[in-house]
């Protein structure tokens, strides 16, 4: 055996075989790791950025990127980054792609008109637009019973898809608690004054010819008449006569 490994053909191959393990062994635990470390570069975190913002960072560091896929979402502004592939931190080699996905924005719906419909009406109209109906209010109103009579949003608004709108619906000509008092021949103050103390309001005021029975700036007439029922906040028309100039001796003769 002694006289094999001092053969002069075999010692210059072990010293040749030997090398060759340490060149491996060098390779494989200092060059490799060195160049692999080197190599890799920690992926910026981009979501929420714009688009253009995302591919000039990417670029930065010697990264490409590629826009997938367009999705609604509220979450980010139209034409944001929604979700990027590999992640954030992601350790990956230079010139490596990052799939960026895009924010398309919130979809929306323009309100229809529901006015007049009644609430079996609305809600189709609503389901075929995208969206729902929201709180339901009953409320008095001389629009006949069960019609709708108001709506949280104009008809041809652009709102989120799936938002729920509210609505009001009529309930008919309610009776009040109230009963209005009989103003006509009371001058305009004194009716202004007895219906704040019932908690009414005046409401529209219309002016008339002086009546001959009547003295001018007097109540010649009121909607809703005396004695109908309403409810506290309500309006009551009042028709007054106008002031016109008359002579002493025909004031005299129709008043004294």
């Amino acid at each position: 055996m002694k006289d094999f490994i001092k053969n002069p053909i075999v010692k210059k191959l072990l010293f040749v075989l030997i090398g060759i393990f340490i060149l491996l062994m060098v390779f494989n635990y200092l060059i490799m790791p060195w160049y692999t470390y080197a190599a890799e570069i920690k992926v910026p975190n981009v979501v929420g950025m714009p688009a253009e913002e995302a591919v000039k960072l990417l670029e930065n560091n010697k990264l490409t990127s590629a826009v997938g896929d367009t999705v609604l979402d509220n979450r980010y502004p139209k034409n944001s980054v929604v979700s990027q592939r590999p992640g954030s931190s992601s350790a990956v080699k230079s010139g490596r792609r990052i799939f960026l996905i895009v924010s398309g924005g919130d979809q929306t719906s323009k309100v229809p008109n529901l006015m007049g419909k009644s609430l079996i009406d609305a809600k189709l109209a609503l389901e075929k637009a995208g969206l729902r109906i929201g709180d339901v209010r009953y409320v008095p109103s001389t629009t006949p019973k069960d019609i709708i009579v108001s709506q949280e949003f104009v008809s041809g608004m652009s709102i989120r898809r799936t938002s729920r709108v509210r609505i009001s619906i009529s309930l008919g000509a309610v009776e009040g608690t109230i009963e209005v008092p009989n103003l006509v021949g009371k001058s305009k103050s004194e009716a202004e004054e007895i219906l704040k103390g019932l908690q009414l309001e005046v409401g529209k005021i219309s002016f008339l010819p002086t009546l001959k029975e009547l003295l001018p700036n007097t109540v010649a007439d009121q909607y809703p008449a005396g004695g109908a029922k309403v409810n506290h906040g309500d309006k009551i028309d009042l028709f007054i006569c106008k002031y016109t100039e008359i002579k002493e001796d025909e004031f005299n003769a129709k008043h004294l």
